[in-house]
């Protein structure tokens, strides 16, 4: 198995992930019984070498100290093995990533002025459907 690029700062080394087999279970026959293709794929942060102490920090936070992704949906254990590593690399990206936090910002004149005329004009249809009471 080869080292998992994370991101361009982040590789996490091949021996630093746990891979474990089993069979996939679910419909199939002899085949999803016979064999072993489901993958288990565990990365422990807490002992991770590959990490920094930001890196790791957030991760712990985020996912805890053992992150642990599983793909049986397919029926080659290579395959499988492959989506695993995809799992593995797109939740600890996620995890990673810094959200920049939000600016507010004041609605521009145009807009306060289009919200309040399309106020006025519900309100004048909701005016003019109203019973007035001298009809008939």
């Amino acid at each position: 198995m080869d080292d998992l690029r994370v991101s361009r700062s982040l590789v996490i080394p091949a021996a630093e992930l746990e891979v474990r087999t089993g069979p996939s279970g679910g419909p199939g026959g002899q085949h999803a019984n016979r064999s072993h293709t489901r993958v288990e794929l565990r990365f422990d942060v807490e002992a991770s070498t590959a990490l920094g102490p930001r890196q790791r920090a957030r991760l712990l936070e985020r996912l805890g100290p053992v992150v642990r992704v599983v793909a049986g949906d397919e029926r080659s254990q290579a395959r499988n093995r492959a989506l695993a590593q995809e799992r593995l690399a797109e939740r600890l990206a996620g995890a990673l990533k810094v959200e920049t936090p939000r600016r507010p910002t004041k609605p521009t004149r145009g807009g306060v002025e289009r919200r309040l005329d399309a106020k006025r004009r519900q309100a004048q249809t909701k005016q003019r459907r109203r019973w007035s009471g001298d009809e008939h």
